[in-house]
């Protein structure tokens, strides 16, 4: 018996002893065949309150000309100790400005192969677009933290990144070295 594969390639189908369809992530293909990355900031980092194109904390940005797609499949964050400010994290997509490889992002197959993308904690980036709020950071109230996380968001490849732009974290309010942010991204041929 055989299946197509997302590249309509004919595979044969894995079933186990019962006969029962075995099924796998669906970032296997992309881990293995050296597509998948991730990043993560290496300390905590202060960010920039909302929407600002003098922007810190952590994103991922597409070079111009890179020939490439960036599929976002997921974003996380934690935070490092009690923090009383009230606000939202959330991601924005802005135009890549001067942003640059600040940080090293990672191929899923160690070793493998390295991403194309950009990875920086700061940069000045064209006007950003706020495109989806994923949680919020404390209660303000209580000097406690509601997000010592990790917070790990599913985006199950619903952000693609073309060339010139970024994926970028956004938090409502500035956060004062409170914050870790991470990205899992495929890379596919735009």
């Amino acid at each position: 018996m055989y299946g197509k594969d997302s590249d309509g390639t004919g595979r044969p189908v894995l079933v186990d002893s019962g006969g029962r369809l075995i099924t796998k992530s669906n970032l296997i293909d992309a881990a293995v065949e050296g597509r998948l990355f991730m990043a993560a900031n290496q300390a905590a980092v202060t960010t920039t309150a909302a929407l600002a194109t003098t922007w810190t904390g952590l994103g991922v940005g597409n070079p111009t000309g890179s020939g490439k797609l960036l599929v976002f499949h997921e974003f996380g964050w934690a935070n490092t100790d009690a923090d009383d400010d009230t606000g939202v994290v959330g991601l924005m997509i802005g135009a890549i400005g001067d942003m640059a490889a600040a940080i090293t992002g990672r191929c899923a197959r160690w070793g493998y192969a390295t991403p194309s993308a950009y990875v920086d904690d700061g940069a000045t980036i064209g006007t950003p677009i706020l495109v989806k709020t994923c949680g919020v950071l404390s209660d303000g109230a209580t000097s406690t933290s509601m997000t010592v996380g990790p917070q790990i968001v599913d985006l199950k490849g619903s952000i693609v990144i073309p060339a010139g732009y970024a994926l970028l974290s956004y938090t409502g309010v500035v956060e004062t070295s409170h914050l870790i942010f991470h990205y899992v991204w495929e890379e596919i041929d735009a």
